[in-house]
Order: structure tokens, then sequence, then C-alpha cells
């Protein structure tokens, strides 16, 4: 989660306090919301913090139904809910559908099971859209990448409409820069990386 202005930090308070499924432009017109699963959010935060037009990525659980889930329920499998980042952007300067081209290379989208090391349904993948322009776009995105895709395997990644958004406990916020060597140690020994490459080719992601 990047450091935000009392500015922004106000704007992502009217954004969070807005229904889930309502437009974006009602809600704010200029900052939108987007919400990816991609197994562990430690590893969905940085490809999006590189990204200019993008002021906030914030770890979390979605899509569960237990309110306020810790990280030791959600990673039991108890709640429902996915490990998620939530990002705050600009879309002047960065459109939704660039987004999505950061999401598809940075998860294996062909696991029903979960992610890379991760296991269970707690790091599934799954597009969670917050205004009806968002769905038509991800499913658009994911139609043009199963005629496209490098690999022979389906896509299960799921797109479904956003729910209530809990951020996780403060220790994993911007966890690759809080703790790099541990970071790079678990990408790694996750077999991430490799996967990525194997599925995407070498520097997609």
């Amino acid at each position: 989660m990047r450091i935000l202005s009392a500015a922004l930090a106000l704007a992502m308070a009217l954004l969070a306090s807005a229904p889930a499924g309502a437009e974006q432009q009602k809600e704010n017109p200029v900052l939108a919301r987007a919400t990816f699963a991609g197994g562990c959010f430690w590893c969905m935060e940085p490809p999006y913090d590189m990204l200019d037009g993008v002021l906030a990525t914030t770890s979390g659980y979605i899509g569960g139904d237990k309110a306020n889930p810790t990280y030791g329920e959600v990673s039991a499998g108890r709640t429902g809910h996915a490990e998620a980042v939530q990002i705050t952007y600009d879309p002047r300067k960065v459109s939704y559908e660039k987004l999505l081209e950061v999401f598809w290379v940075n998860v294996d989208p062909t696991d029903a099971g979960g992610q890379f090391c991760d296991r269970g349904s707690q790091y599934r993948t799954g597009i969670f859209y917050h205004s009806d322009e968002q769905k038509r776009l991800a499913e658009a995105s994911k139609a043009s990448l199963a005629k496209s895709k490098p690999f022979k395997a389906p896509l299960v990644t799921g797109i479904t409409q956003a729910t209530t958004f809990y951020p996780a406990e403060e220790y994993h916020q911007d966890y690759h820069r809080k703790n790099p060597l541990r970071y790079k140690f678990y990408r790694t020994g996750c077999g991430r990386d490799a996967r990525l490459e194997a599925l995407w080719g070498k520097a997609v992601h």
C-alpha cells in the first residue's frame, strides 16, 4: 500500500463507502477501483505499483461470507474469501484494460486449485468487477485471451461482482518492500516466476 496524501485518503474513503456494484464515475469523478485475486497478495501488489496512474494497492480478502476475516481464517480456507489486491487508480492515466493485461500475465489462469505452491480456493484467481463496464471489459479480455493464449489449457479464472473488500493486516501491506529478502525467497521457492515464464515467456510479468 503506497503512502497516501490526506486528500487521496479521503477520496479512497469515499470510494469504500459506495456500493460495490455502483458505476465508478458516480462514486468518484476521478478515481476508480479494481480488484483482482491472483494467489498470494504479496506478489500482486508490485506489478501494479509500477504503473503510472496507480495511486494505491491494498492487500486484502474478498468473495467470502465472513465479515472482518483474519489472515489465519482465510489461509485455512474457512471463509470463502480469496486473497486479493484492490487498486485505486486514475482512469485518465491508466485504463482498466491495462490493469487486466497486467493481471493475466501475473497469474496462472489455468489452475482451478490455487496458485503455484499455494493450494485451496483462498488462492484462486478472480476478477471482481465494480461496474457493468468493468464486467464487460473483463469478459471481453478473457474471451480475447482464450483465442490468443500461448498455452493449450482452458482459462478457469472467474469474473464476479465485487463484494465487501476487507484490507489485510498491516504487516501484509507492501510486504515486498518491508521484507524484500523473505519476499524473493518465497516467490522463488513457490515456483511463481518459473511457472509464469513457462506460460507467458520471459520478462512478461
